[in-house]
């Protein structure tokens, strides 16, 4: 499959893989058509989704079978007034029928905006009328309907609901209001491909930023997003044919596409899903054991979590290759991993507004922590705030060039914001607003978010480095690093901490001074929190990323 999108498909080294990743792009591209259906003819009896649940549920896809069902979706949305150009929200958890409207809606030109099912009425009508949905389509879910019902009387442009039961609960009355996806969907007239479905620059998909900063951003991709992703998941995630891969994450964060979608299907491996409701590490681990999972991505939260466990109880000898994004990975849970499974876990980094600009790659050594080395389809470049290229070793922006052509993956713009737009992509560049040091074998290194580094006595200190050191006390379970005003320092670091609930009782002084010294142990002295403060929770977005502009806002009170 791949050799119809590369001219070379084998890399055996970085300089190989820098110097001959080229692109052959196709007119018109359509990730359902040219990559989907052309498997179903190339392989039609491949197993493309395994699905299952925390209810028993198992569903096998092949190739054909996605086929055949996306054909029938794009028909039944197609019955249901949605065409080239309409905006379909669709919040469905880990239903495998999000899997078969991502894929329906690129057959029919449509734009697809996956969204999380913990939205409020509030968050549905902002995303609405920002983006004009015209469709939603969610899981028959009492909150989530009860919400979008909530929310139409100030959505004006949304015409078409639709509820989606799970098969344990086919025949389960729809809210009112909503068409029955179980009830009607193959009821929809046979499928016939529209003339004009899409060009390249066309958009495909779109989605919400999680608005650590303010309210949430629209990033639109086009077409050859999808495209951008062959390298997530055929070099950065390493599969192939006979793969089985798992990753952990929502349909409703763009984490799902990275993992679940495009590249692990340009790869022609199969996506393995399990649909559940609340995450623990023993249910995976088990779901890895019994379904021979050979390939997986969490962030390094999960993996926290796994080392946690007695894998003395768990047969995960199927593993052949893990990833993890998301976060920077501590060195401490790279090695705890690695003793126990023998496998290094492959970091990699990328924004919601690209695909993955920064990974380890099977040629690269891993360096636990760090972020890997630039993806050659991007043009990465490390600036210091006039401009100028960093050197190694100094803290600088994480920029993109873009030149005379926008590399595949990255967003067109922020949809219906010129301003915002402007603001991060200027002068031949896209400004990730993510900071960074690069050392001498070109590895990157996450200090934080431009917003929140902190300058103290004429230094640069970030977040995560603060943080990581914080968190390996065992007192900590969390915790967000902000700089205060101070006359004398310019900015001091404050650390908001959430303990361990063994040692909540120790919450004082005498902990603090613990804290603090732990900190200037780890890492270098200047940077240890000079205020602590204990709470019982972090402020956080929909999709769990800390506030913390909440916080720094709450101390200027």
């Amino acid at each position: 499959m791949i050799e119809r999108f590369l001219a070379q498909t084998q890399f055996s080294s970085e300089e190989d893989f820098k110097q001959n990743l080229q692109f052959k792009i196709k007119e018109n591209f359509n990730f359902a058509y040219d990559v989907m259906d052309a498997w179903a003819e190339e392989a039609p009896g491949k197993l493309a989704l395994l699905w299952t649940s925390e209810r028993g549920e198992e569903k096998r896809f092949t190739f054909q079978d996605i086929k055949e069902q996306t054909d029938q979706a794009a028909s039944y949305f197609q019955s249901l007034g949605i065409g080239r150009g309409d905006m379909v929200m669709l919040i469905l958890k880990r239903h495998y029928q999000w899997w078969l409207s991502m894929l329906a809606l690129c057959k029919i030109g449509a734009v697809a905006i996956p969204a999380t099912h913990m939205l409020t009425k509030h968050d549905i009508v902002y995303r609405n009328n920002r983006a004009s949905v015209k469709a939603i389509v969610s899981v028959n879910d009492e909150y989530v309907t009860s919400q979008i019902l909530a929310a139409m009387d100030e959505s004006p442009t949304v015409k078409v609901l639709v509820a989606v039961n799970s098969d344990t609960e086919a025949g389960k009355p729809v809210a009112a209001g909503f068409h029955n996806w179980n009830a009607e969907w193959q009821q929809a007239p046979r499928y016939e491909r529209p003339a004009n479905v899409n060009t390249n620059e066309d958009t495909m998909l779109m989605y919400f930023t999680s608005g650590t900063s303010g309210e949430p951003k629209m990033v639109a991709h086009d077409h050859l997003y999808a495209l951008g992703h062959l390298t997530t998941g055929v070099y950065w995630h390493n599969l192939s044919a006979d793969s089985i891969h798992l990753t952990v994450a929502d349909t409703g964060w763009g984490k799902a596409v990275w993992g679940k979608l495009y590249g692990q299907w340009f790869a022609g491996a199969t996506v393995f899903v399990y649909d559940h409701e609340k995450f623990t590490a023993e249910k995976i681990m088990r779901a890895i054991e019994k379904y021979h999972i050979t390939s997986f991505c969490a962030p390094p939260t999960i993996y926290r979590f796994m080392i946690q466990e007695d894998f003395s109880k768990y047969d995960l000898s199927s593993l052949r290759y893990c990833t993890t994004a998301g976060e920077a990975l501590e060195p401490a849970v790279y090695q705890k991993f690695l003793e126990l499974t023998g496998i290094s876990l492959m970091e990699g980094f990328g924004q919601t507004e690209t695909t993955m600009t920064l990974g380890t790659f099977p040629w690269n050594t891993p360096k636990p922590g760090s972020m890997g080395k630039p993806n050659p389809q991007y043009d990465i470049r490390l600036l210091k705030p006039d401009g100028s290229e960093c050197e190694d070793g100094e803290k600088g922006e994480i920029c993109v060039r873009v030149g005379d052509r926008k590399p595949y993956g990255l967003f067109k713009y922020y949809y219906r914001d010129e301003e915002m737009t402007k603001q991060v992509w200027h002068d031949g560049l896209y400004h990730t607003g993510d900071m960074a040091w690069r050392d001498e074998d070109g590895y990157y290194w996450f200090v934080g978010r431009i917003d929140d580094v902190i300058k103290s006595s004429g230094y640069r200190i970030g977040p995560f480095e603060v943080e990581s050191a914080l968190i390996s006390h065992p007192a900590v379970v969390e915790c967000a690093i902000t700089g205060v005003p101070d006359e004398i320092r310019g900015m001091v670091v404050k650390a908001t901490v959430v303990l361990h609930k063994d040692w909540k009782e120790k919450a004082g002084e005498a902990l603090v001074k613990e804290l603090q010294a732990h900190v200037k142990h780890e890492t270098a002295p200047y940077k240890y929190p000079r205020i602590i403060e204990f709470v019982d929770e972090l402020p956080k977005t929909i999709s769990g990323k800390i506030r913390r502009v909440e916080i720094r806002e709450k101390d200027k009170k």
